[in-house]
């Protein structure tokens, strides 16, 4: 269970406050007007943004002694945190090795999870040869090799057409079933929340309300969402 316990984040004139749960396996949309605190929202579960009051638990344990790189948890941004200088093999280890000294099972590990993304024999190429999709693929891939209980993710697919982020998300619910991660995904895209998400959180006005089955939610719109979304 992820806990975000009367949680508030505050920077100058911008306060956010959010005080629910998500529980593990369990698929949560994020979704509101830009600049709302979404994306600070994650940073601070990932560990990057440090919350005014309040806490962030996984399991009952307090997240704020742990540090980023070494908290339950995987995120993945637009830019799918790939290195450009690495190769797709490299990029991937660094998810099992900072260090990428990799054992021969854990290269092979690598080959697997390329292979289930659709992306066999492609280790060798830097993120610069790969297409958009085949990045998001690759960034999945990570994900999968982690394994860690949680997946963050900040619209990683945005700058895809709808045909591929569709394709994308896919793939999403297939690693997500496979690691039986909770996942919180930003999104912009309503259809996004809908196609994916069991639970959609509506951040605006200050609050990260509590999540809401997707469904019943864009059923019956309260007055922000409405507004944001025209």
């Amino acid at each position: 269970m992820l806990t975000l316990e009367t949680l508030v984040l505050q920077q100058d004139d911008f306060r956010l406050t959010a005080d629910w749960q998500v529980a593990a396996g369990e698929r949560v949309a994020l979704i509101g007007p830009s600049g709302a605190g979404k994306s600070t929202l994650l940073m601070a579960l990932a560990g990057f943004f440090a919350p005014a009051q309040g806490r962030v638990l996984w399991q009952g344990r307090d997240l704020a002694e742990i540090a980023p790189g070494d908290r339950p948890l995987t995120i993945l941004f637009q830019d799918q945190n790939l290195f450009p200088h690495l190769t797709l093999a490299q990029n991937l280890g660094l998810g099992l090795s900072p260090t990428l000294r990799l054992s021969s099972a854990q290269t092979a590990q690598i080959d697997t999870a390329l292979t289930r993304v659709g992306l066999a024999g492609m280790g060798a190429r830097k993120p610069g040869q790969l297409s958009g999709g085949q990045q998001g693929r690759a960034a999945l891939a990570r994900a999968l090799l982690r394994a860690r209980p949680v997946l963050l993710l900040d619209e990683p697919f945005a700058a895809l057409g709808p045909a591929l982020k569709a394709e994308m998300l896919e793939l999403l619910d297939e690693v997500a079933t496979a690691t039986g991660a909770a996942v919180l995904m930003v999104t912009h895209d309503p259809s996004d929340a809908k196609r994916f998400a069991d639970k959609t959180v509506l951040v605006a006005d200050g609050v990260a309300q509590a999540p809401v089955v997707t469904a019943e939610l864009f059923a019956n719109p309260p007055q922000a969402l409405r507004d944001y979304l025209g």
